[in-house]
């Protein structure tokens, strides 16, 4: 068994190991993510432990990834041994430079399409009209959008809006978790979306974090997301007496819609710990505008319908006779179109004209050459001049604000670099003072996102920001009521999200009730749009338990629901729901039972009062299960009065509230949702995706491999060492085979599987390795025989030395106990010294006498071998069987032409090498050892007395730090201190080194 202390060490180090598994795991598990979900553009930020708030770079190491996803088609099914053929993936950038030579699966922009019906959608005719390659379909049993790829056969299911989405959500993800670091592993995030997204849109967005691998905290609105990471660096005043809040109003324009958002910025004093009060900041939303369809694509299509007329007036296409109409049912045309209608504008930003030249359009026959000045460009965009102070009119009224009391207009988003956009909108404010660029206008959304997600981990501690994003969309609840249907406001558009309230129903018996949005609908319509169903599980047997065992009456009983803005998306849910009413609490009790019942120790409450929660939900719903016996009382008996505590019979009787909890389910309405067999199916066929594009990525590495291989192998041919190293039938074979597998890596090749490549790759190194080998070998092989040969010269000269100090080290031994026996053979004894110290003192021990101390130090005693036989015999022994190998392996090199396997490898020396290394290094550390410190005695005081007046102490000899400061009595040349020891072995040591090198 180890020792103690071992064991113990053990245990620490591997304590130490587990806390460091543990922190790392942490770490690598703690980092957030916070996501701007644009139309255009999806941007993302990182908080982790070393990386406090960073964009995530793509893999161009840009700061944004276009929102576009593409399937490149394969050119052949041998690329994979899957048995369906899932073509590569390409994103952002990559992906929209595809657009043109694969119009019908290249997405983009598809963020204007989540929640939305085909069936008669002018936002989906309008996409549909500007991405003419794309086949849009409606998704099975939903009617939602969703896309048939021209990549796969007929029978592969279309790819829903939601499902694209995921996989551009995934490779955020996996951009986020390469900048992280290795073995980082991302799924907490806060997606900022539109603050008018609907609970359809809202779903759809969850869909794709959870096909994304995604642990959604929360979604926030844009505008809430922008003030967040205003209010990260600024400190605002604390509303008092006279002071009043800063409002500011966030105006972001991005490609797909335009929101305005007034917020409230304001200090707050409130608790802190103990006594303590701490300053905190609230950002409140007070109201919200939008207009879904104004923004920078908007834009471009004005652009895009101006390219399409000029174009279909040119000669050529009159030629072909083709008009309008033919140009925008092509796809590639309009694809070219499109992508350079949107450079043009953000060219006009900043220019007052620009110019294209196009090749090869309308089925790669007609050139075309296209001019636009900002003059013109504006004209086009005059229909949509008064659009863009719509947004902000229904913001400031919800608001209940006038413009005048806003600080500043904060722009965020791309389109509001748009001269004629930022003319109307400091129209709007009065002044352009009031319009700033005082935020990054591209990344303050995500920055504001990524911060939340902070907050809301457990792993971060933020500056204290409390946000309060508004619900957007005003909610009601509708139940049915005798026959008649019933409708209530719950909340308003601005109400705050996490708010609850209260919910009374005049039910008495099972029953449901639908909780709705209310939605706009054209300019001042609005439409009831359900969200959630509720049905209640035992409401009828808990009005009939109150009603028989608490003897309440039907009238009496009320019946309630709680409901709540949700804190994770801002849709309304129920939390709970009860029946009570108030009943007489029979039972009295003395003076002590009834202050007992005042501090809620009364007797009233007996052990089987309250049993555990019955299980009522149904599989495939969300239950909320209730007590169904006995209640627990919500209120508080009322305080005894004086008379009541004595017992007097006038006491009234006490009254309390019963209560018993309603189990109830609840299922999300509005369109269907996604059913779980078909989002396994859909995490399925992304795992699919996600296999086929490693095992490309794995074959593409083996043909560049191949390919290089080639070209080393023409290179190594004409090498002196290869030529020298092989036969000319080798070289003819060699040179044979590298032709044959670089005309088909160029032919054939080109689709070949990665077996297949590597198959290849294994045949032409089978043959080049061998040879290559042998010229390494024929090439380092003379100096590690050189090394080796020095390497047994020097552990012979060691062995003679060894020897020699061991013949020495024999006779000093000999000579020494021969003098030692003759020096006891004359020894005489000595008498005592008489004392001169009067018998007062006779019985105090006397020191000993210096003449014994200094006789008996003066006797010799032989130094010990500084090696022992056992040394000698290890390095005499490998020494022999070294030089023995070498010697055969020379003599069987010597025999063997250039081009044939050595029989002595580099390898092989090297081990020879070390093996003789270990053992001259074994024998020169293991005997040098450093002697124990001298301890000073008790009496080394008066030994130094006595011989201060004959010799010199050793405390005299040396001012080295490491000297000894207490000695004993003896005398420089008897014993040496331990300084003195320690450099006299180290002398001999390097004496030792000094004899080998000089022997060497």
């Amino acid at each position: 068994m180890p020792p103690h202390g071992r064991w113990r060490f053990s245990g620490l180090v591997i304590l130490l190991s587990t806390v460091a598994l543990l922190l790392s795991t942490a770490s690598a598990a703690s980092a957030v993510l916070g996501i701007d979900l644009g139309t255009e553009y999806i941007k993302a930020a990182l908080v982790k432990p070393g990386i406090p708030l960073e964009i995530v770079l793509t893999k161009d190491s840009k700061r944004k990834e276009a929102a576009a996803i593409a399937f490149k088609p394969l050119r052949s099914q041998s690329s994979t041994s899957n048995s369906v053929i899932f073509p590569e993936r390409l994103y952002g950038g990559d992906a929209l430079a595809v657009s043109a030579r694969f119009p019908g699966d290249v997405y983009s922009n598809l963020k204007p399409l989540l929640g939305l019906t085909v069936a008669g959608n002018s936002a989906v005719a309008d996409f549909g009209s500007w991405h003419p390659g794309l086949k849009i379909v409606d998704s099975k049993g939903r009617g939602t959008v969703s896309f048939r790829s021209q990549s796969f056969e007929g029978t592969e299911e279309p790819f829903t809006v939601e499902e694209l989405l995921g996989m551009e959500l995934q490779n955020i993800r996996a951009n986020a978790e390469a900048f992280a670091g290795k073995d980082s592993n991302i799924r907490d995030v806060v997606i900022s979306i539109p603050v008018f997204y609907t609970a359809e849109e809202k779903r759809a967005v969850e869909a794709a974090a959870e096909l994304a691998g995604l642990r959604l905290l929360s979604l926030t609105s844009d505008g809430l997301s922008i003030g967040l990471n205003y209010a990260t660096s600024r400190t605002f005043p604390i509303v008092k007496e006279g002071v009043k809040p800063e409002y500011h109003l966030i105006y972001d324009m991005g490609a797909g819609s335009t929101t305005a958002t007034v917020l409230r910025f304001q200090g707050k004093n409130v608790k802190d710990v103990g006594k303590f009060n701490k300053t905190i900041q609230e950002v409140q939303v007070m109201g919200v505008g939008w207009d879904k369809t104004l923004g920078g694509d908007a834009l471009n299509a004005l652009i895009l319908e101006d390219m399409i007329s000029k174009f279909a007036e040119t000669p050529r296409l009159k030629t072909l006779g083709a008009d309008s109409t033919h140009i925008k049912q092509d796809g590639r045309t309009v694809a070219k179109l499109w992508k350079e209608a949107e450079r043009m504008r953000q060219v006009l930003s900043a220019n007052t004209e620009t110019s294209s030249s196009f090749e090869g359009l309308f089925y790669e026959d007609v050139n075309f050459k296209y001019k636009l000045s900002r003059t013109e460009f504006e004209k086009f965009a005059a229909r949509h001049t008064d659009r863009i102070h719509v947004p902000i009119t229904q913001a400031m009224s919800a608001a209940k604000l006038d413009l005048s009391d806003i600080e500043s207009i904060i722009l965020h988003g791309g389109a509001v670099r748009t001269p004629f956009v930022q003319k109307e909108l400091e129209s709007a404010a009065g002044s352009s003072e009031k319009v700033r660029t005082n935020v990054n206008s591209d990344e303050a959304a995500v920055f504001g996102a990524a911060f939340k997600a902070a907050g809301i981990s457990p792993n971060f501690r933020v500056k204290e920001i409390r946000a309060s994003d508004s619900a957007g969309h005003a909610t009601g609840v509708s139940w049915l009521l005798e026959g008649k249907e019933r409708h209530q406001k719950l909340f308003q558009p601005t109400s705050h999200v996490g708010a609850e309230k209260q919910v009374p129903f005049k039910a008495t018996q099972d029953f449901a009730f639908d909780l709705y949005q209310q939605i706009l609908v054209g300019a001042e319509g609005t439409k009831d749009v359900p969200v959630l169903k509720v049905q209640t599980q035992n409401l009828t047997a808990s009005v009939k338990e109150l009603t028989e065992k608490f003897g309440c009456s039907v009238g009496d009983i009320s019946t309630s629901f709680s409901i709540r803005l949700s804190s994770l998306d801002g849709l309304p849910e129920a939390t709970r729901g009860s029946v009570s009413c108030e009943v007489v609490d029979a039972k009295k009790g003395d003076f002590v039972d009834n202050v007992k019942g005042l501090f809620g120790f009364g007797s009233g409450s007996k052990k089987g009062d309250q049993e555990p929660l019955v299980d009522g939900s149904n599989a495939g719903t969300t239950s909320h299960v209730a007590e169904t016996t006995s209640p627990v009382s919500s209120s508080a008996t009322p305080e005894p009065k004086p008379t009541d505590m004595k017992g007097n019979d006038k006491t009234k009787d006490k009254k309390k509230i019963e209560i018993i909890y309603i189990g109830f389910t609840t299922n999300a309405t509005g369109l269907p949702q996604i059913s779980l067999s078909e989002m396994q199916r859909m995490k399925e066929r992304m795992a699919s995706f996600d296999a086929s594009d490693r095992s490309r990525r794995l074959r593409e590495e083996a043909l560049n491999t191949l390919e290089a291989y080639t070209y080393k192998a023409r290179d190594l041919i004409g090498d002196e060492g290869f030529v020298a190293a092989s036969t000319e039938t080798q070289r003819s074979e060699i040179e044979e085979k590298f032709k044959s597998a670089s005309d088909w890596l160029y032919g054939d090749g080109a689709d070949a599987s990665r077996e297949e490549l590597k198959s290849r790759l294994k045949e032409l190194r089978d043959l080049v390795d061998p040879i290559s080998k042998r010229k390494e070998e024929a090439l380092k092989r003379p100096g590690d025989v050189k090394m080796l040969k020095d390497t047994l010269e020097q552990t012979n000269g060691l062995i003679k030395m060894v020897r020699e100090q061991s013949e020495k080290a024999a006779k000093a031994a000999a000579a020494a106990s021969a003098s030692s026996f003759s020096a006891a053979a004359d020894a005489k004894p000595t008498p005592e010294t008489t004392s001169l110290v009067d018998d007062d003192f006779a019985g105090l021990d006397d020191e000993p006498s210096s003449t014994s101390i200094a006789s008996s130090s003066t006797t010799n005693t032989p130094e010990a071998p500084l090696y022992s036989p056992e040394d000698l015999a290890d390095l005499s022994r490998t020494h022999e069987s070294v030089q023995k190998w070498l010697d055969e392996k020379l003599t069987a090199q010597e025999k063997l032409s250039p081009f044939e396997d050595p029989v002595i490898l580099v390898s092989d020396l090297a081990a020879k090498s070390k093996e003789l290394n270990k053992v001259v290094m074994d024998v020169l550390q293991k005997k040098i050892q450093i002697p124990p410190k001298v301890k000073s005695s008790s009496k080394s005081k008066t030994s130094k007395a006595k011989s201060s007046k004959k010799t010199k102490t050793t405390s005299s000899l040396s001012s080295s730090p490491t000297s000894i400061s207490s000695t004993s009595s003896t005398t420089e040349s008897d014993v040496p201190t331990e300084t003195e020891v320690t450099t006299g072995e180290d002398l001999v040591e390097d004496e030792i080194k000094g004899e080998i090198k000089d022997e060497l």
